[in-house]
């Protein structure tokens, strides 16, 4: 299966360290002048450097979607005008990403913001951007192991990582509780990003963009809605739809 997710979409295979996007280097993220002997920076070296201060990141697109792309189910059946937002997004990721711009899914459970979240990191990572993938749950869970006497890396650390990939998606962030120290925690994340001008990609199960408050705060919120583009997903579950196909199949 692997294997065959691979063959569809190339990019998700973990990059070799020997390879240059820019085919300039030897991967070391230097190229040596024959003229002179000196070595210069190579073009690939500043993604170099970020992919390696977000190392430990989640940066793995879940199994589940591995498979999506805009020819293919769900999104061929999701509404056109949607999907076209999605693909000059896509069109021209690499501006997105360096003005800092961001998407907002929002709307009824199983409509495929998901799914197309994990289009536009796919694309992000077919350009070589770093991107760091994590559902609000498992993002809260990694932040509070950074408090543990025994861990082995600090919130600031963990922080900084987080603000410096160039994309980074939370997933059902309206799941989140809103206690006050989970409020801070997305905030940081959140503002820090804002200030360093960096792409965010949220979804999240609500009815208006505004009640994203409701869960993260408001000043998390107010940041996201100035720097995300709102995307309306509505509809039927499409998770029920096939749930019911398969059982119809079944019997």
């Amino acid at each position: 299966m692997a294997d065959l997710v691979h063959g569809l979409n190339p990019h998700l295979r973990s990059p070799s360290p020997d390879s240059c996007p820019h085919g300039l280097c030897d991967g070391s993220g230097w190229v040596l002048d024959e003229d002179s002997d000196e070595a210069r920076p190579c073009p690939c070296r500043p993604a170099r450097i970020a992919a390696a201060r977000s190392r430990s990141l989640a940066r793995t697109i879940p199994e589940r979607y591995q498979h999506v792309a805009f020819d293919r189910h769900p999104v061929t059946e999701m509404e056109p005008i949607i999907v076209r937002e999605i693909r000059r997004f896509c069109d021209a990721i690499e501006r997105r990403l360096d003005e800092g711009r961001g998407l907002l899914f929002y709307g009824s459970t199983g409509t495929g913001k998901t799914t197309l979240a994990m289009l536009v990191a796919q694309e992000a990572m077919r350009r070589h951007r770093t991107v760091a993938i994590y559902d609000a749950p498992r993002l809260l869970r990694r932040i509070s192991a950074t408090f543990r006497p025994d861990s082995t890396e600090t919130w600031i650390e963990l922080l900084d990582q987080l603000e410096a990939v160039d994309l980074l998606v939370l997933d059902d962030i309206a799941v989140a509780s809103q206690a006050e120290w989970v409020l801070e925690q997305f905030y940081s994340v959140i503002n820090r990003r804002y200030e360093a001008r960096r792409s965010i990609i949220v979804t999240a199960d609500v009815e208006e963009p505004d009640q994203l408050a409701e869960h993260i705060g408001r000043r998390a919120a107010s940041r996201l809605l100035e720097t995300c583009l709102p995307v309306p997903m509505f509809g039927p579950d499409h998770r029920m739809l096939a749930a019911g196909e398969e059982e119809r199949a079944a019997g």
